[in-house]
């Protein structure tokens, strides 16, 4: 069992940033491919961004290419969502995912990839 942790969560205006964090205590990172998932009020969830075992592959969802990056210290066993540009839109709660026993180099896209899940952190973007 992967437990992760999901902060950094909150209330920001459109055009700031927020910077949201994934951590896997006890667990070492570096074999997972992760993945940040988000579901806004009344919808589905849907995919944001992934990023590989390796940090050589980053995939993201079209929304928020140019705006959000995803990146990943497997020293600290920790991912992160650095979002820019933030828009209403945005809102939603925002839940990381690892993917076990895929390539080094794949960064996974499709939600049945993942096999472990965070409980989530909720952003707010008002306008």
């Amino acid at each position: 069992q992967v437990q992760l942790v999901e902060s950094g969560g909150g209330l920001v205006q459109a055009g700031g940033s927020l910077n949201i964090s994934c951590a896997a205590p006890g667990r070492t990172f570096s074999g997972y491919g992760m993945g940040w998932f988000r579901q806004p009020p009344g919808k589905e969830r849907e995919f944001v961004a992934a990023i590989s075992r390796n940090g050589a592959t980053t995939n993201y969802a079209d929304s928020v290419k140019g705006r959000f990056t995803i990146s990943r210290d497997n020293a600290k066993n920790t991912i992160y969502l650095q979002m820019n540009s933030l828009k209403p839109e945005d809102t939603a709660d925002y839940y990381c995912a690892a993917s076990i026993g895929i390539p080094a180099t794949i960064a996974p896209i499709a939600r049945e990839m993942y096999e472990y899940w965070g409980l989530g952190t909720q952003v707010t973007v008002s306008s």
